[in-house]
């Protein structure tokens, strides 16, 4: 196996299920004391977090890029960005190496496309769910329609996210304004629903759902371990 790069923190709370199921699936898969060679990077988030807010997406894009590029020179033969909404800096980090990225637009749209989803309910943080990086991939590549919530839920879906799960609490009253959400974008057609965000799968982890859920980071690592694998 090659050494795959993981550039995380983003929160640390969702690189921890990264690293975990990277881990498991190898073991799982070549059985015995086997494990997945993994070099991490992880920001420190609360720097990352207020470059969005600001707006500042290219200064944020050029640290990561960086970071990556630091992984390349470690040994990484490819690199998982461990967070959906910095996709939106993937061409930075993609012009400073030379290695793959592997995008979990692409992860994601490969599970609907399996399961013949045309149309989704996108959750995340609002800048994946209101601007057109993650959107036009889907629709692009996979010909994936995205369902939205409606301004007042997505506000309140990216509070969740950045108050509480990014702190790792994960309630029952997010929990069941979520599903609320999901019910809702049901109603108005949707098939599944992608789990934009790496924490919410951490949030919805073992719920009854009114759609069926497509978790970004659980898609996210299967592409890591086929290319680990060479499959």
């Amino acid at each position: 196996m090659q050494t795959l790069g993981v550039l995380g923190g983003m929160s640390w709370e969702s690189t921890a299920t990264y690293y975990k199921w990277l881990n498991e699936g190898i073991r799982n898969r070549l059985g015995g004391l086997h494990s997945a060679p993994v070099l991490l990077h992880s920001v420190d988030f609360a720097g990352i977090a207020a470059l969005q807010k600001s707006g500042q997406w290219n200064v944020a894009g050029e640290q990561l890029a960086e970071a990556s590029r630091g992984l390349e020179r470690a040994g990484a033969g490819a690199i998982l960005l461990a967070t959906n909404t910095m996709h939106k800096v993937a061409a930075a980090i993609e012009a400073a190496v030379d290695i793959p990225l592997l995008h979990i637009g692409d992860a994601v749209g490969q599970a609907l496309q399996a399961t013949d989803v045309t149309r989704a309910a996108l959750l995340g943080t609002r800048f994946t769910m209101q601007e057109d990086f993650y959107k036009r991939r889907l629709a692009e590549r996979f010909g994936i329609e995205t369902l939205l919530p409606t301004p007042d839920a997505m506000a309140e879906i990216d509070r969740v996210i950045f108050a509480e799960l990014c702190l790792g609490q994960f309630q029952q009253p997010a929990r069941d304004f979520y599903l609320g959400v999901l019910e809702q974008l049901r109603d108005q057609g949707a098939q599944a629903a992608i789990l934009g965000c790496t924490e919410i799968g951490l949030l919805l982890e073992g719920v009854q759902s009114p759609l069926p859920l497509v978790d970004s980071t659980q898609e996210h690592v299967e592409m890591g371990l086929e290319w680990l694998l060479g499959s």
